[in-house]
């Protein structure tokens, strides 16, 4: 890993450092407290510096709600939430992740378990651009966030696959009652489903990236599906390769955002029994092309 370098913005604004998380994606930003309006040019120097490495962390954070979303809303306009257990968040476009009960009912989303490699929300038409969590409670050990980097995965893949998925689009399909953090066979009837480019290009950097995911991805749109199910596994397994990958350990008042339009990213089991209670702020994005 190399060392922390410094950036800033122009004279008069305090600079923050930038240390690289991994090898194969991920910065820490040491220096802002993202509790106050960042500048303008401080804001496009962190912005420059998340799209240069695809997920960005802020330690040592203490934000409330309306904090967190007044961050988000400087990346673009925040999602909207698909599911606010118990009416938990009082401010739009917030969401909880948690296994914690109040009364008897969840206080949030997607409680426990491992989940899969996804990228947010690509069953629809409009998908998360950006994800945003804030650590509030975090069990003794697992729990962990996964970071794969889809450039490198699609750069690496040999190039009679990328000839073979040049142009094609994949339909990503979220069963919610059935499958909501692990692959399962076929997805119910009217599900949320889209059909997206299998390569996207990203809007602000150029690259192009793998968009699809083991999680929600179904398969090919046109293929024969015993040939999509083989080339969608072999692709599976090439993203999730461990060079690729960031694995994040969170510690209370951490801040992670990632770029769903270049990233994939997963969580790894934990004790149930553990209290995990996590904030999170999505950002709207553009239809992948």
């Amino acid at each position: 890993m190399k060392g922390m370098v410094q950036t800033g913005p122009e004279a008069g604004q305090p600079p923050f450092g930038v240390m690289p998380l991994s090898d194969a994606l991920g910065a820490e930003i040491i220096g802002l407290d993202l509790r106050e309006r960042l500048s303008k040019s401080v804001f496009d120097a962190v912005l420059d510096t998340w799209h240069a490495h695809g997920v960005l962390l802020f330690r040592g954070q203490d934000l409330d709600e309306t904090k967190q979303a007044a961050f988000g809303a400087r990346f673009g306009d925040l999602g909207k939430v698909l599911n606010n257990h118990n009416g938990r968040s009082s401010t739009p476009g917030v969401m909880y992740i948690s296994n914690v009960r109040e009364d008897g009912q969840l206080v949030g989303a997607l409680p426990d378990g491992e989940m899969f490699f996804h990228s947010d929300q690509c069953y629809v038409e409009r998908p998360g651009m950006a994800t945003m969590l804030y650590a509030m409670e975090v069990p003794s050990r697992g729990g962990d966030t996964l970071f794969a980097n889809m450039y490198t995965a699609y750069e690496t893949l040999p190039g009679r696959i990328r000839a073979r998925i040049e142009g094609k689009l994949a339909l990503n399909v979220y069963d919610y009652e059935n499958n909501a953090t692990t692959r399962g066979s076929e997805p119910r009837e009217g599900v949320p489903s889209f059909a997206h480019p299998i390569v996207r290009t990203h809007p602000a950097t150029g690259r192009r990236a793998l968009y699809v995911n083991r999680l929600m991805t179904h398969h090919i749109v046109g293929m024969d599906r015993a040939e999509s199910d083989a080339l969608l596994d072999m692709i599976f397994d090439h993203q999730e390769r461990p060079e690729f990958i960031y694995e994040h350990v969170w510690t209370p008042g951490d801040l992670l955002i990632w770029d769903n339009r270049c990233t994939l990213h997963a969580r790894s089991n934990f004790d149930a029994a553990e209290r995990r209670m996590m904030r999170r702020v999505a950002i709207l994005g553009d239809k992948p092309y």
